[in-house]
């Protein structure tokens, strides 16, 4: 069973992570987001859950306005030739959550598998305040970076800090 916003935002407590979350209405792509948190501080972000031909699962969490080229990313992350998007029942599977609301914070419901290989964009970490959906795309939760990876560790994920993106503009 997912965990619930509840349970994450419990998780965050335990791990002694400092957390502030706006709600707003749904958002399902980069352009909805802009207008709705714009006002945030931080980095906004992306988060794209990827498989490989062999079913290797990826999750690249990059800034908002970031390109990542899907037919150069999979050598670069270690997949087993190019990348595709998971299904959205894989999705549900392997996270928890629908698209839409995909997450670094929905690595809560891949601690017992691990089937999940997570890279954070070096550019995005460079934001000391990130930003993401706790597990729905109704709220946006900030977190500092260096809480994301503790959060990810604690979760037994190791993630993997990588230049995988383009920029089309500087942080902030």
């Amino acid at each position: 069973m997912a965990a619930t916003r509840e349970e994450l935002m419990a998780f965050f407590d335990e791990l002694g992570i400092e957390t502030s979350t706006v709600e707003h209405k749904a958002v399902f792509t980069v352009a909805e987001s802009d207008e709705v948190l714009d006002h945030l501080p931080g980095g906004h972000t992306k988060n794209l859950f990827l498989k490989d031909k062999k079913g290797n699962l990826f999750l690249i969490v990059a800034e908002q306005s970031a390109r990542i080229d899907l037919k150069a990313v999979g050598p670069l992350i270690g997949a087993s030739g190019r990348v595709s998007f998971g299904k959205p029942e894989l999705l549900m599977e392997v996270l928890g959550v629908e698209p839409g609301s995909v997450t670094p914070f929905s690595l809560i419901n891949d601690r017992g598998n691990q089937r999940v290989s997570v890279i954070f964009d070096a550019h995005m970490m460079g934001h000391e305040l990130l930003n993401y959906h706790p597990l729905k795309n109704t709220a946006t939760t900030s977190i500092k970076a260096e809480d994301l990876m503790k959060f990810a560790r604690a979760c037994g994920h190791e993630p993997r800090i990588l230049k995988v993106s383009e920029q089309s503009q500087d942080i902030e």
